[in-house]
């Protein structure tokens, strides 16, 4: 009898252990950023459902659904407007509501919106962006209805498991397409930014990301450009740089700093998520994931890339989209139609892999699947797992008392 109440007592204290471990565990928020979702006339075209006499993009996303959803704030530059028809390509893009809503199907939470395309339906595009947004529950910033909107909504908090980051964005230009009242679009202006980052700085937040859009398009490298404005932000306390529009891949910096142990992360270019581009290097992307953990401080962690490309095929005489993460074992030679495109894809990797690992620096390569499979909310309850054998003993305990009373 003694012996089972002792039992007991320490299975109790063993799944309190678990629990406190578990809880701990909690105090982590991971990210996703996603490059540049364009929307070319060819992929409009593809997304067209006959059967359904609408636009479906949700095939697009599907490989990379799963990966998506496994973070807790999946973020990507929306590089087109959802200004309504006629829906057009490049120059000027203009794409349906249901890239947005394919988008959110696939489980990404932050949409930012500053970028050289952001004019290209004038304000009304910008407007019914907006509010397409809204309408879906999908977080964004970077352009905004008014500027009463840009001075309460600028600043995109993000806070889940006792940790609070903060998100900016904006764009080197807008194709010489100048915005006009009541519109707003965040532009790279030092004086500006320097104070939205001072008044980021007094909200207690734990993190500072900005997502930028800036370089030069189609270079692996970096120009001076960019550098000087990313130093610029690290020396106004920004925690992190992300970056798009070149369309193809830059490096991925992490640094701690000297003295006070303070980390700077800057992805320079994510490249494309998802286009039409065809050649070399415009054809992938890179999926930047990471996540904050506190313990006292908030520290970063897991800080990896994946590589991701677009899979364009003819399938019923119609053409198709598809987001690979493809170094993952699935997608060898006999998931494609024709040797030509696995071999491009290969090529792709080839080079992305060699430019990362001659340039990055703390940055490596992760597995194409989720870290944990879990859902974007967070369970009711913790159940802990007691293990089997600690299950057989309290059984068999259980079963010897019984036959004790028995007799």
């Amino acid at each position: 009898m003694v012996s089972v109440s002792i039992f007991y007592r320490k299975t109790l204290k063993f799944i309190f252990c678990l629990f406190i471990v578990q809880n701990t565990i909690a105090q982590e928020v991971s990210f996703l950023f996603l490059g540049d979702i364009m929307g070319h006339g060819p992929q409009i075209k593809a997304a067209w459902d006959d059967s359904l006499k609408r636009y479906n993009y949700d095939e697009v996303f599907q490989p990379v659904e799963q990966l998506i959803s496994s973070v807790d704030f999946a973020i990507a530059n929306l590089e087109v407007t959802l200004a309504g028809p006629p829906y057009k390509g490049y120059p000027q893009f203009s794409s349906p509501d249901d890239l947005a809503v394919a988008c959110k199907n696939s489980g990404i939470d932050v949409l930012v919106t500053a970028n050289n395309h952001s004019c290209d339906r004038g304000s009304n595009g910008i407007i019914k962006t907006v509010k397409v947004l809204d309408s879906l529950g999908i977080q964004h910033t970077g352009t905004f209805k008014n500027s009463q909107e840009r001075d309460s909504l600028n600043l995109l908090v993000l806070e889940k498991k006792g940790i609070k980051v903060g998100l900016l964005n904006y764009t080197y230009g807008t194709n010489g397409i100048k915005f006009s009242s009541p519109t707003y679009v965040n532009l790279l202006d030092s004086t500006l930014i320097k104070k939205d980052i001072d008044n980021a700085h007094k909200q207690n937040l734990d993190k500072l990301i900005v997502f930028v859009h800036w370089g030069a398009e189609y270079k692996d490298l970096p120009n001076s450009y960019q550098k000087k404005y990313n130093q610029f932000l690290k020396d106004q306390g920004v925690d992190m740089v992300i970056g798009a529009h070149p369309h193809v891949v830059q490096p991925m910096l992490y640094e701690k700093q000297k003295g006070n142990n303070k980390e700077f992360l800057t992805v320079y270019s994510l490249g494309n998520f998802v286009s039409n581009q065809r050649d070399i290097r415009k054809d992938g992307g890179a999926v930047f994931r990471c996540s904050y953990k506190k313990n006292k401080k908030v520290k970063l962690k897991d800080k990896e890339f994946i590589l991701t490309w677009v899979y364009k095929f003819s399938l019923s005489n119609k053409m198709h989209y598809q987001v690979l993460p493809c170094a993952h074992k699935k997608y060898n030679q006999s998931y494609f139609s024709s040797k030509a495109d696995y071999k491009q894809m290969q090529n792709y990797i080839t080079h992305a892999r060699v430019l990362f690992k001659r340039e990055n620096k703390g940055v490596s390569e992760g597995r194409p699947i989720p870290k944990i499979h879990m859902d974007k909310h967070e369970p009711v309850e913790i159940h802990a797992t007691v293990p089997p054998k600690i299950i057989s003993k309290v059984n068999f305990l259980k079963q010897a008392k019984t036959k004790k009373r028995k007799r």
